[in-house]
């Protein structure tokens, strides 16, 4: 036999569950010290240096 299910308390605990997992989302975002956050900052800008200096863009020669 199926075990009765409360929707409302289903429903309430699932809220529950979602508050959390956004809470452990922001404490992850923004529970860092100020280092980190300049830390991976630098890293970004490191990253997308490098990515910008390894595009390949078309020559003069090709735009006419």
């Amino acid at each position: 036999m199926a075990d009765i299910v409360n929707l409302r308390q289903v429903r309430k605990q699932k809220a529950r569950d979602e508050k959390t997992r956004v809470a452990e989302q922001n404490r992850a975002l923004h529970g860092r010290s100020k280092a980190d956050r300049q830390r991976d900052r630098l890293n970004a800008d490191k990253a997308e240096k490098f990515v910008a200096g390894h595009r390949l863009e078309p020559s003069s020669k090709d735009d006419q």
